[in-house]
């Protein structure tokens, strides 16, 4: 076997096994890889979630009751008590400082008879309750203990003490003592990666110094600071962390501007052609955007830009002037929606606009029956639009010139990657209804550039939003009924197909057949994911002709659904929506220039989380001030879907809080990459870099 000393210099000291480390051992060391601790690296980077103050040593009489407190004294009596009755043993242990007497008990803990002795000093910290069984004095359940010597130094009480998430086999205690060893282990091999400069710049500790006291915080440090993650040794893991997502994200941004593209110099004559057959005035904010793309697109590298658009604003028409420069280049140009529906959507509403220019389009999604593979490898058709099944490696393109990702926080950052292998580095281009805040853009896609359309069209009129409860249903139905006589339509969605008896949620199969008493003079529709395509086309066409008067559904028309018409949308069971899906729902309704309402009925007893969405959707109409409500009650990781493989995650930075130290970051991060893009000047940054990528991407990968 290996010695300690040989197994150190065969690899890195951060991949290190900590089973090699003094009091772990194999036993243990399969207990901490159930908590993600193998190497030392991840233990360092294995923070505890809270911390106590156990400082403040109390006088037992002067302890409070139901409250945290530490207390000293001398043991005066120990016993392991045996209750038959409750299957249960006992440990109890009675301390005494003079003034009064505490008494700790354990349960089912036998081992602890072995630990104390009658005469030993110790501290117990823990809930002080009122001791019922003694009659006097005070108790302690499960305290946290340490036996006073001269020569052991106080881990678990009279300091600071860190609490850690554990496992089964692993306590608190036993988890408090090994992170330690480790921590002393690691703590003269944690070299420094970060510049000096950076660190004097911005007042930011060495590493040593922030694992240390993240871990084992000397005393002046704030016990509340501590908690809510502020200190200053919090603030030098978030910088690092956002810093190496920067980085990251810049290589990748200027690994682009080394490949050569495609330099689209069409005049632009299918796009006149288009704007003088719609039946529209483009706003300013579109025509700003087209004019940044079609810069971008004559470049001689490829475009990667992000396009972001609230809820009606028009990326389509803007994504359409894309498409049709790079057709008139002679290049193909694919567009990848997330789901089927959205996928027809853009088909229905793009074909009619390139059919009257000459060009062809297809749909390509996995239940199209029919699969035009040898007219997309031929380059026979101009415009392909689908789901997930063009990353399919028998679609092959003859010439792709322009990629289109629709909602790309639905897709991973490597699914864009894959559709853009299709081509010889087509231009990208990526659109997304979520409103997502610059501070947010920045971190999730600083690799693109960036395009806002930040006007709504003239004639639109915000969406009256009221909530309202099952009981006021009748009021909702006279509204709608006025609507209907005007000749307008109506949207209703569910939640379910289905009825379940589990859920007991409304459905839109049972509450259609309800609806046609309640309307008897209109004619109602009902729309589902599980229809076949060719039936949801059907009943989308008879809607849009107004064929159908009211649209039962569930949230698959979510997105993409342009019928102008429509004015009023009611969303049964709103509590069970998140705000995204909310206000993307009502988005179908107000595309007119009619008045236009949204109305969202709640059931049962809410959540606290279901009261703020639904006062958050009443309240606002803004996309953006939306998202950052979201962001409050969900985090940014669940809205932007960064679960999603392609992007690291972090363990301490906070976008909400942190939104100042990543605009520093991603400064210091083009800073650093301008004076060396390959980091080799820094090979301990680089490492770092490499290992918080590991897995997502090669950053550093030449080709």
């Amino acid at each position: 076997m290996l010695s300690l000393d040989s197994r150190r210099n065969k690899q890195d000291s951060q991949d290190y096994p900590v089973q090699y480390i003094k009091g772990i051992g194999p036993k243990r060391a399969k207990l901490l890889a159930r908590l993600g601790i193998k190497t030392l690296e991840d233990a360092i980077f294995y923070l505890p979630y809270r911390y106590e103050d156990r400082r403040i040593v109390c006088k037992i009489a002067d302890c409070k009751f139901n409250t945290f407190q530490s207390a000293f004294g001398k043991v005066i009596y120990t016993k392991l008590r045996d209750i038959p009755k409750r299957k249960m043993k006992i440990y109890e242990l009675i301390i005494t400082d003079g003034s009064s007497v505490l008494t700790g008990k354990w349960f089912n803990q036998p081992y602890m008879d072995k630990i104390f002795k009658v005469g030993d000093k110790v501290v117990l910290s823990g809930i002080m309750k009122r001791n019922n069984y003694w009659g006097i004095g005070f108790e302690m359940l499960n305290p946290e203990y340490e036996i006073l010597k001269d020569e052991t130094e106080n881990l678990h009480v009279s300091r600071i003490v860190p609490i850690y998430k554990c496992t089964s086999g692993l306590s608190t205690r036993n988890l408090r003592s090994i992170m330690y060893n480790i921590i002393l282990f690691a703590y003269k091999s944690l070299d420094e990666y970060m510049p000096v400069e950076i660190l004097r710049k911005y007042n930011l500790p060495s590493i040593k110094e922030a694992i240390m006291n993240l871990h084992f915080p000397y005393d002046g440090v704030s016990v509340d600071a501590l908690n809510k993650g502020i200190t200053e040794y919090h603030k030098r893991i978030a910088f690092d962390e956002l810093f190496f997502l920067q980085i990251g994200l810049c290589i990748l941004k200027n690994s682009l501007l080394h490949k050569k593209g495609i330099s689209f110099n069409a005049q632009g004559k299918l796009l006149k052609k288009m704007l003088q057959n719609i039946p529209f005035t483009l706003t300013n904010a579109q025509k700003r955007v087209i004019e940044e793309i079609l810069h971008d697109m004559k470049k001689p590298y490829p475009m990667n830009r992000l396009l972001q658009g609230d809820v009606g604003s028009g990326k389509t028409i803007v994504a359409m002037a894309a498409i049709l420069q790079a057709v008139e280049s002679g290049y193909q140009a694919v567009m990848m929606a997330p789901t089927e529906i959205l996928a027809e959507q853009h088909y229905f509403n793009i074909y009619p606009l390139v059919e009257k220019l000459g060009l062809k389009c297809e749909l390509l999604t996995r239940s199209c029956k029919k699969r035009p593979l040898e007219q997309i490898a031929s380059g026979e058709l101009n415009i392909i639009i689908g789901t997930h099944a063009l990353l399919q490696e028998n679609i092959k393109f003859k010439n792709l010139g322009i990629v289109i990702i629709d909602e790309q926080h639905r897709f991973g950052v490597l699914q864009r990657a894959s559709l853009r292998k299709k081509g010889k580095n087509p231009d990208v281009l990526i659109m997304t209804a979520t409103p997502i805040p610059r501070t947010l853009s920045l971190t999730f896609y600083g690799d693109l550039d960036y395009s806002v359309i930040d006007e709504m069209p003239p004639d639109r009129k915000p969406v009256i939003t009221k909530l309202y409860t099952p009981r006021q249903k009748e009021e909702i139905y006279k509204i709608m009924l006025s609507e209907l006589k005007k000749g307008r339509q109506a949207y209703i969605v569910y939640p379910t197909i289905l009825e379940s008896e589990k859920l007991k949620l409304r459905s839109a199969v049972v509450e259609k057949e309800i609806l046609e008493k309640v309307f008897p003079k209109f004619k109602i529709g009902l729309l589902h994911g599980r229809m076949k395509s060719s039936e949801r086309e059907e009943i989308m066409m008879a809607f849009k002709n107004k064929q159908i008067d009211i649209l039962v559904s569930t949230t698959v028309i979510e997105v993409g659904v342009d019928v102008p018409n429509a004015s009023l949308m009611l969303i049964e069971h709103a509590e069970r929506f998140g705000l995204a899906q909310l206000h993307q729902l009502r988005g179908r309704v107000g595309r007119g220039p009619y008045q236009s309402y949204c109305f969202l009925v709640a059931y049962g007893k809410l959540t606290e989380e279901a009261k703020r969405r639904l006062e958050v959707i009443v309240k606002y109409s803004d996309g953006f001030k939306i998202a950052e409500q979201d962001i409050k009650i969900r985090g940014p990781g669940e809205i932007l879907g960064t679960k999603q493989s392609g992007m690291p995650e972090w363990k301490i930075a906070d976008l909400i809080r942190d939104t100042r130290l990543l605009t520093i970051a991603r400064k210091e991060a083009f800073n650093i990459l301008k004076e060396c893009p390959n980091l080799n000047q820094w090979p301990k940054l680089k490492k770092m870099v490499e290992k918080f990528w590991k897995g997502k991407i090669e950053i550093f990968k030449t080709s």
